[in-house]
């Protein structure tokens, strides 16, 4: 009696199956979009950042990232 009561309990319809499939499924494609609408962000915040005055001067500059203290660079 006791099995026959746990096996029950074990049991899903297709269709809760299907709900909770379907419940699953949204809620990836909620954080695809979310993750698709903050890469779009980034990608415009970057852009502003490149047409800077303060980027364009570094970049003709042509300093090292890596000279300085922290690399021993004295």
């Amino acid at each position: 009696m006791h099995n026959n009561l746990f096996s029950k309990a074990l049991i899903v319809t297709t269709t809760q199956l299907t709900m909770i499939l379907i419940a699953v499924a949204s809620i990836f494609i909620i954080f695809i979009l979310i993750a698709i609408i903050k890469m779009y962000k980034l990608k415009s915040e970057n852009k502003k950042l490149m047409q800077t005055n303060a980027y364009k001067d570094y970049e003709e500059s042509g300093e090292d990232m890596h000279s300085g203290h922290l690399y021993g660079d004295h």
